[in-house]
């Protein structure tokens, strides 16, 4: 009884530590929060912008089925659906492949420490530029099309990929490395055998997870010109095309939902 009451006055003894901790936090946020309204300049909506807002909402509900289902061309939904998740699943890959090695030489259980600084440096300058940012720049070298997706995709996932792989690399067990150097191993055998098997479930997860991002990055992408569907879906839009509009918002929360549901399934299986 009496160390149930030391540890309800050790819980006494800390609430006012917390509640002047909480109260600096949001007094920080509350100022942060007024300096920060001073930079955005509110205009109010436009003239049409409450009937485009209730547009977009109505042509989800009556949308273009012809172009909706229209599994014969180009130009249909479902093969700009699918143009869309070619451009994640290749950025994905492109990127993927990049960040293993990169990862491998930022890890200081495998390079020496001053070494590794150096593949940090390139993970942030890379992180630090959004994915848009990438693509407008992309487009001047490449031109706009589904190409420049890829090209984008594949250098945004390296920033994040590579150092989600890097803390799976320094989470390696050493004793496993120990023993099959005890045994004799050679390097590609300790790799094959020690490093792989540990590794190979978190990249997958870890590939799995930024391919459900890249989706919506592509969607997102195609709107500057990178291919996919974002390209149909602002047109769509800036034509008052609902109910082209429509039907490209219906394929795109299907195919969204059901991408990450597969992903979802993956990564329990994987985990």
């Amino acid at each position: 009884m009496s160390t149930q009451n030391t540890r309800v006055q050790d819980q006494l003894s800390k609430q006012p530590k917390v509640f002047w901790r909480n109260a600096l936090v949001i007094g920080i946020s509350a100022i942060v929060v007024f300096f920060s309204l001073d930079y955005i300049d509110y205009k109010g909506l436009t003239d049409t912008g409450i009937e485009i807002a209730f547009n977009i909402i109505k042509s989800v509900f009556t949308p273009n089925f012809p172009f909706l289902l229209d599994f014969t061309t180009k130009t249909g939904v479902p093969y700009l659906l699918l143009e869309t998740a070619a451009i994640a699943f290749l950025g994905t890959i492109m990127g993927s492949i990049v960040s293993i090695p990169l990862a491998f030489l930022s890890s200081r259980n495998i390079v020496p420490a001053w070494f590794t600084n150096i593949g940090v440096a390139v993970i942030t300058v890379i992180r630090t530029f959004p994915a848009v940012v990438y693509g407008l720049m992309f487009i001047r070298v490449t031109g706009p099309g589904a190409f420049t997706g890829v090209l984008t995709l594949a250098i945004a996932s390296v920033g994040m990929v590579s150092k989600l792989f890097i803390e799976t690399i320094e989470e390696l067990d050493p004793g496993i490395i120990e023993a099959l150097d005890a045994s004799g191993c050679s390097g590609i055998q300790k790799v094959q055998y020690g490093i792989i098997p540990q590794l190979m479930s978190n990249f997958l997860s870890t590939a799995i997870y930024r391919f459900e991002i890249n989706v919506k990055y592509a969607t997102i992408l195609g709107m500057v010109g990178a291919g996919g569907i974002g390209a149909p879906l602002i047109f769509a839009i800036n034509a008052y095309r609902w109910g082209d509009a429509g039907a490209l918002l219906i394929g795109l929360i299907i195919f969204v939902l059901i991408v990450e549901a597969i992903s979802t399934y993956l990564r329990k299986k994987l985990a």
